[in-house]
């Protein structure tokens, strides 16, 4: 892809984060980097998630007792 076309996608980082991001890195790596940045923001869904289902249960144990 060229520059401008990475740039025109929507939702997209821009051109220049990108590069100072992973410039000097070699494929594997960025794919790898990239790789743990989407594991990373699943497990923080997974973990608002579990957090927000023990504040429920707290809040209904505490209630009855």
């Amino acid at each position: 892809m060229s520059a401008s076309d990475v740039c025109r996608k929507p939702g997209d980082s821009t051109f220049y984060k990108r590069r100072s991001r992973y410039s000097g890195m070699e494929i594997s790596e960025a794919r790898k980097l990239k790789g743990l940045d989407e594991e990373n923001c699943k497990l923080k869904t997974l973990l608002a998630d579990s957090m927000l289902d023990v504040s429920t249960l707290k809040e209904m144990l505490g209630n009855n007792f």
